[in-house]
């Protein structure tokens, strides 16, 4: 059995695909008998309107394990953006999970004890999009779950790195604003 994992956090940005493909989920993995557990069934038994929590599925009756909550970061109030949260996006989440447990990323005997919280970045633009190309969206989820969760179970990135770094970083927006953009 492997070490107890408490509680582990990350994010992930994945885009370069048509806009409003872009992946940002942030998450959280942890041991369901511990603080993650506690926030897995609070989300699960408290839902929102417009902020629905829901397990990522493979289908629509096959849970994934570790077993997967995704919160929308985008209130939902459209059909069609649903659907696709809820289909396209929730599947490659699942995907994403598993490619995880393939990699080596979260250990296959921990697979019934982990809960991973995903908070979900689905630009509400592809409403708009008649060609969207669920192809693509799905694969851009897909990679952007599985490198979250490795970079959280690999304590990505490093303290070290980060403070090598911090001059070296400049937050995209606070750039664009400075360059007048925003």
């Amino acid at each position: 059995m492997s070490d107890r994992i408490v509680m582990r956090v990350a994010e992930s940005l994945v885009a370069g695909g048509p806009a409003g493909t872009a992946a940002e989920p942030e998450i959280i993995i942890g041991e369901l008998d511990g603080p993650v557990g506690t926030a897995f069934a609070t989300l699960l038994g408290d839902q929102v309107k417009g902020h629905s929590r829901v397990l990522a599925i493979m289908n629509t009756d096959i849970m994934v394990k570790p077993a997967t909550i995704m919160v929308s970061k985008v209130t939902v109030k459209n059909t069609k953006y649903t659907n696709i949260l809820m289909g396209t996006v929730q599947g490659a989440i699942a995907n994403g999970v598993l490619d995880a447990v393939r990699n080596g990323d979260i250990p296959k005997d921990k697979a019934n004890d982990l809960g991973i919280i995903v908070s979900v970045w689905l630009n509400p633009s592809v409403i708009k999009d008649d060609n969207l190309d669920h192809k693509i969206l799905f694969d851009i989820h897909r990679k952007a779950t599985a490198q979250a969760i490795h970079k959280a179970m690999k304590n990505e990135p490093s303290i070290d790195w980060l403070l090598e770094n911090q001059d070296k970083i400049v937050h995209k927006y606070y750039q664009m604003g400075l360059d007048g953009k925003i």
